[in-house]
């Protein structure tokens, strides 16, 4: 099955499990080792406080972040560091093929980049992407807009919306690719064309 590509001038892409493998259970794992007990970070209800919605849309501090998951895990003897490892642990690798896939794209459409984020995994994330590929990220698109910089995220309306108006596209040339169903919906009532990137597809295989 390929992408229909039909009237389509852009295309915005989000990045995890779409261009970015990710295990969010690395990360659960880090955490319980750092001295997570009880349910506050099992698989269950893993990132349910506050404190991850609050950095992912950008009203909290990257230092802020690390206190609450201090009192999180009741542990205030953490460093920075070991925290933003944890956290990162998540994050795995953005392959090869994927990036030259974007590259072939870009050659005939306007690609763009909106992920529900935060400052700590972008910030390695570049630094980490560049050595890997030689090239910078954000190089990939026309532009990239992060939920913490935006201060809005998936699947809100809004956050399409105005990724829209920031971007100048026209929706109904305009295709989304996320691999949750619920962001898919939402960018399809703000106009988006939409294609859901279900489990065990590769997006490299549908354009």
């Amino acid at each position: 099955m390929k992408a229909d590509l039909s009237n389509i001038k852009n295309i915005i892409f989000d990045m995890g499990r779409v261009l970015l493998n990710l295990d969010f259970d690395a990360s659960i794992k880090a955490f319980q080792k750092l001295g997570s007990k009880g349910e506050v970070l099992d698989h269950k209800n893993a990132y349910a406080d506050p404190v991850f919605y609050n950095f992912e849309v950008g009203e909290i501090t990257p230092a802020e972040f690390r206190a609450g998951i201090r009192r999180l895990l009741n542990n205030e003897e953490l460093t920075d560091k070991q925290i933003d490892d944890a956290w990162y642990a998540m994050l795995l690798d953005i392959p090869g093929y994927r990036v030259k896939k974007v590259q072939e794209l870009k050659k005939n459409y306007n690609i763009y980049l909106f992920s529900n984020t935060n400052q700590i995994h972008i910030d390695r994330l570049l630094i980490e992407f560049k050595a890997a590929h030689g090239i910078d990220f954000p190089d990939l698109f026309k532009a990239v807009y992060y939920s913490h910089e935006i201060h809005d995220r998936k699947p809100e309306i809004s956050s399409f919306e105005k990724v829209i108006v920031l971007s100048g596209v026209k929706p109904e040339e305009t295709l989304f690719v996320d691999d949750l169903e619920k962001n898919v919906l939402a960018a399809q009532k703000a106009g988006l064309k939409t294609l859901w990137l279900k489990q065990n597809m590769e997006m490299a295989e549908l354009f």
